[in-house]
């Protein structure tokens, strides 16, 4: 067990998603010292050309801990639409281009699911997350939230896909829930949860 009165264990997050950080920020707590590479700009921009969650994250932790002195974390995430395939899957952050943002990715979901009512509209929210250190793959951990995919956006929190995305046994959306209550329940907090407990048996 981790001795609560030591020093917050530095911990460098390999995204320069500002949202995605602060979700990881507060679903630590204060046992981790959590940074960006917003804070370390020569680092290099790694492209995400795995086919999978965890390939996707292990190519950015592994070359992240190559410039790092200490742990380094990658998530990689995203929206899985049984109606669509698995659909955005991999590919959620950027379903509607390269360039696209948010609301683009929303609207193409929305678009895509025109035809699908109901019980049909499942989906799940994946992460995984990679451990790694000394430009070495340490363990890798995942979590999913299942879910239903909202007509329409409701509400005005969170990012990505949160207003579309009812988890289930809610009837609000994660951008209608609040941080509190989605950090609780969320794919990215059962990944965490795991992590926080493995990490010191490394």
């Amino acid at each position: 067990m981790p001795d609560p009165a030591a020093p917050a264990i530095p911990l460098l997050v390999s995204t320069r998603n500002a949202h995605k950080t602060a979700e990881i920020r507060a679903i630590l707590g204060a046992r981790f010292a959590v940074r960006d590479l917003l804070s370390v700009p020569d680092m290099p921009d790694v492209e995400e050309t795995g086919d999978t969650f965890e390939e996707n994250a292990t190519l950015k932790a592994v070359e992240a801990s190559r410039r790092f002195e200490g742990w380094v974390i990658a998530d990689d995430s995203g929206l899985e639409v049984d109606a669509l395939g698995g659909a955005p899957g991999v590919l959620s952050a950027r379903y509607a281009g390269k360039q696209s943002d948010d609301h683009a990715n929303n609207a193409l979901l929305l678009k895509n699911l025109e035809a699908v009512r109901g019980k049909a509209r499942s989906a799940r929210f994946r992460c995984v997350i990679v451990l790694a250190k000394c430009g070495e793959k340490r363990e890798a951990f995942s979590g999913t939230v299942e879910g239903t995919i909202l007509d329409a956006p409701q509400g005005s929190g969170g990012f990505g896909y949160d207003p579309l995305f009812v988890p289930d046994g809610h009837s609000k959306s994660f951008a209608q829930l609040g941080s509190e209550i989605k950090n609780s329940l969320s794919h990215r907090a059962r990944a965490l949860e795991q992590l926080d407990g493995g990490m010191f048996s490394l």
